[in-house]
């Protein structure tokens, strides 16, 4: 038996997963390699069932068998991040290797890699508080296991610049199922709106920076701009903050070999709550993205703190005792941009600090978010736009809304900002449903409930006609009798059950070759890249629709499996079975991180003859085990009925037909539902009445 005792100490290692990463392969591959090669590398680690391989002998031997994938360099970086040893240690892989880049950016060289004690000198010329971060987590010399990853490192920065090559490893971690990464970084979309909303000036400040995300993108701007504009970030964190301050370094490096002479980044460690870093500093930009529901944020030790100019935050309301922190380091004509969880917007012990923040004008703007930006949460965030009253000046007497809940991609910065810049010149157009100037006075109530939704009542005029509506239902009528021919002519079974013929495994036919499953590799949150490519989601496989989902790849990423004609699609995840043939639009789109993509031999089987029998009722206590009443269909737990080519034709055609039944049957009754309310509004609004009297 092996175990980790036998693995060679500081060595970096593979699980079978990562192997088949590397080589764009199944697990399963990876298993008939084990098999079927003397020469395969020994486990190392691990357990039986889940051994663990040393990463250079599994490198060295895809290499020596052509199996190693071409567009391997940035793989094979994050590999040496992911499996590093302890998994405790995992974010200081990250960090050593930002700094390494970072050296290497500052003043590139073809040397060898330099020592830990070269590296934390060289450090300290660029910045003491990246040293002074760092030395904890530097050994005194290069373990293997370290070596093997600034030797990767090495590689990829030499196919990118190290900038872009540290983005990569860092947008990995973020989105990786590492717990320590937790709710590191602010995706891009959410940080572009929260900036567009809090322009620019000479000093930025992120008091919980988590990973620099938003100040990053805030320096990359000013920089593209030709603006000079100084970061000042706090995090808790140690780790964080070293990320934070390596990812602004890279921005202020460009600027300097740009010619823009700019004042370096200033990064904290500390509770910015408890112990404010920089108590004195007013800065023009102020944003955040703070963790919610800490309730013990410091409420009996801050009781009398003079941040609180409008109010003492509930002990339930660590929300409010941020954003009035963020109140206190903004200067006059500032703006603060604040992530906000919905239920601050109405819960009842924040009443008197929200309606003072709107009396005296604080509160500018608050803008309500598509749900499941911000994973793992699926909640549509809340973000708030503020700005310090001027004692000299009126407040101001209205508030910005915005419903951005039903926008998507590139829609969300260009709502906000279209809305935000025509509020700030006073001539702001309200557009129902979207966006509204609401009055101070109307949200002063006894709620002081600011959820957007409740300000943007929807366009006054019937949104439809009279005439067309009853054309509607005469249209309904006729669909609802097209659906009912729609079903199969069917009759009882004269001879044997197809449940009683033989069945084949589908593992084994797996193992046969004559199917084949695939599974795209976990995606980054937001990389640079040279292509954005469409991608199949999990509701876009159960509706049969096109790809609603992207993903921005460099020209040298490992590729992913493409959806062809006759490939069948399946959840990993859900409640039921769901096993659909592609559709012509889904042709050419990958699979998202969610979705299986089951490919047959069309010589030997019929795809929806496999997608229909797999699609049983009774496959669901089969297919894998319910956590949370979600399912985890593994579909090689399953088997079908052994029938010659054209009997599972026959069968594939009526279960063809029984999908599209289905869809349009939710299609109609979608279609109902809006017609229904469309009814019932019109008899309220007096443009429809009853033809008879009843």
């Amino acid at each position: 038996m092996t175990t980790d005792a036998d693995a060679p100490s500081g060595a970096a290692t593979l699980t079978a997963s990562g192997i088949a990463r590397l080589a764009n392969v199944g697990r399963a591959a990876v298993s008939n390699w084990r098999r079927r090669y003397a020469d395969f590398p020994a486990p190392v680690g691990g357990t039986p069932n889940s051994p663990s391989f040393d990463a250079r002998e599994v490198e060295q031997w895809l290499r020596r068998h052509g199996r190693l994938h071409h567009a391997d360099a940035r793989h094979l970086a994050w590999q040496h991040i992911e499996s590093y040893q302890p998994a405790a240690q995992l974010t200081d892989a990250l960090t050593i290797a930002g700094c390494h880049l970072l050296v290497r950016a500052q003043k590139p060289t073809g040397d060898a890699t330099p020592t830990p004690k070269q590296l934390l000198a060289r450090l300290r010329g660029i910045d003491a508080g990246i040293a002074d971060l760092v030395r904890g987590a530097l050994p005194d010399r290069w373990t293997p296991q370290l070596t093997g990853l600034l030797s990767a490192v090495d590689r990829l920065a030499a196919e990118h610049d190290p900038e872009t090559a540290f983005e990569y490893l860092h947008g990995r971690y973020v989105t990786s199922a590492n717990p320590l990464s937790g709710l590191a970084g602010t995706p891009d979309t959410v940080a572009e709106v929260m900036l567009t909303l809090a322009g620019s000036g000479p000093d930025i400040l992120d008091f919980t920076s988590g990973t620099g995300s938003i100040l990053r993108m805030a320096a990359d701007q000013a920089l593209r701009r030709g603006t000079d504009t100084r970061c000042h970030a706090q995090e808790i964190k140690p780790q964080y903050a070293l990320i934070t301050l390596i990812r602004l370094w890279f921005v202020h490096l460009r600027a300097r070999r740009n010619g823009q002479p700019a004042q370096p980044p200033a990064v904290h460690v500390g509770d910015s709550l408890l112990a404010d870093a920089v108590p004195g500093l007013r800065a023009d930009v102020v944003v955040a993205n703070f963790p919610f529901g800490i309730h013990d944020w410091g409420y009996d030790q801050l009781a009398y703190d003079p941040r609180w100019a409008y109010g003492l935050p509930p002990r339930t309301e660590p929300e409010l005792a941020w954003v009035q922190h963020a109140l206190a380091h903004l200067s006059p004509g500032g703006t603060a941009v604040v992530l906000m969880p919905p239920a601050a917007a109405l819960r009842p012990a924040g009443r008197r600090i929200r309606a003072e923040l709107v009396r005296r004008g604080a509160l500018r703007a608050i803008i309500a978010l598509p749900a499941g930006l911000m994973p793992p949460t699926g909640l549509g965030l809340h973000v708030w736009a503020l700005a310090q009253p001027d004692p000299r000046q009126p407040p101001a007497d209205r508030l910005l809304v915005v419903d951005t809940t039903a926008a998507t991609g590139r829609q969300l910065p260009d709502i906000v900002g279209e809305a935000w810049r025509a509020h700030l010149a006073g001539n702001h157009v309200e557009r129902p449903g979207v966006h509204r100037a609401v009055p101070a006075i109307e949200m002063l109530d006894d709620q002081v409930d600011l959820t957007p939704q409740r300000y943007l009542p929807q366009a006054g005029e019937p949104s439809t006609s009279p005439d067309e509506i009853i054309g509607r239902i005469d249209e309904l009528a006729a669909r609802l009798d097209n659906v009912r021919r729609g079903l199969p002519a069917l009759r009882p079974t004269e001879t044997t059950a197809l449940r009683a013929v033989p069945r084949a495994d589908i593992a084994d036919l797996i193992r046969s070759g004559t199917i084949a499953v695939h599974r795209t590799t976990a995606r980054r949150q937001s990389t640079p890249g040279i292509g954005v490519r469409p991608v199949l989601t999990t509701t876009d496989v159960i509706t049969g629709g096109p790809p609603t989902g992207t993903a921005d790849r460099a020209g040298d990423d490992a590729p992913e499996p493409r959806v062809l004609p006759g490939d069948i699609l399946m959840p990993l995840t859900g409640r039921r079975i769901h096993a659909r043939v592609a559709t012509p639009a889904q042709v050419g789109a990958e699979p998202g991180p969610g979705v299986q993509l089951v490919r047959v031999d069309p010589a030997r089987f019929d795809p929806w003859f496999v997608a229909g029998v797999v699609s049983r009722t009774g496959n669901l206590r089969l297919a894998g085990r319910s956590t949370n009443g979600t399912l985890r269909i593994d579909i090689r737990r399953l088997s079908i009925p052994v029938l010659p080519l054209s009997q599972q034709q026959t069968y594939g055609r009526i279960f063809a037909g029984l999908v599209e039944f289905r869809s349009t049957l939710d299609e109609v009754a979608s279609t109902g539902a809006a017609l229904a309310r469309d009814i019932a509004d019109a008899l309220t609004d007096g443009t429809l009445e009853p033809s008879t009297a009843d």
